[in-house]
């Protein structure tokens, strides 16, 4: 039988944050980086929380977001090996439900609508690995949890850091071996 894993869709295949980050300054005029957000903290660094929900749930914000670099062929290539989850906790974001199963369509069309989860809680996934950007989401995980890089967990050492897809593949390569040879 094949390890699964559940693989999150903003922040980890969807590149969300410099599509945040620009979409949150032309509705500002306030420029953000990463390293400025770093520094002061997502929260503070979104200060303007009615511009941000607006944003947020604007029509076609979460249908515009790139593709994270090298994530199609990574996943692709991950296909072989393991079974695959895309999962969302898009509920918090109406608007977004429709718009990620068309952006999944379009960039991941080859991910069968039988593993594409949308919740509002990932405490209900039960697979050997999660690929997510958010501690709320790993901390819970049932099986290893892996931190996506993110400027909202970069002071975060709890979860084995990913830093970019490339390391994935040969990552979860080591983590099976080393799980199968405990065994």
């Amino acid at each position: 039988m094949r390890k699964s894993i559940a693989i999150d869709m903003d922040g980890v295949i969807a590149d969300t944050e410099p599509h945040l980050i620009e979409w949150y300054k032309n509705e500002t005029g306030i420029s953000l980086t990463p390293q400025l957000i770093n520094e002061l903290g997502e929260d503070a660094a979104f200060a303007d929380k009615i511009a941000l929900h607006k944003v947020l749930h604007t029509q076609s914000f979460f249908r515009t977001v790139p593709v994270m670099d090298k994530a199609v062929e990574n996943v692709t290539l991950l296909m072989e090996d393991y079974e695959i989850f895309i999962v969302s906790a898009a509920m918090e974001f109406p608007l977004s439900l429709y718009e990620k199963r068309e952006w999944l369509q379009e960039h991941f069309p080859f991910i069968s609508w039988k593993n594409i989860i949308f919740c509002g809680d990932k405490s209900i996934i039960d697979t050997d690995y999660m690929i997510d950007d958010y501690c709320k989401n790993l901390d819970f995980c049932k099986g290893k949890a892996l931190m996506f890089n993110a400027y909202h967990n970069a002071h975060i050492n709890h979860h084995i850091r990913i830093n970019h897809w490339d390391e994935v593949p040969k990552l979860l390569k080591t983590l099976t071996y080393s799980t199968e040879n405990i065994l």
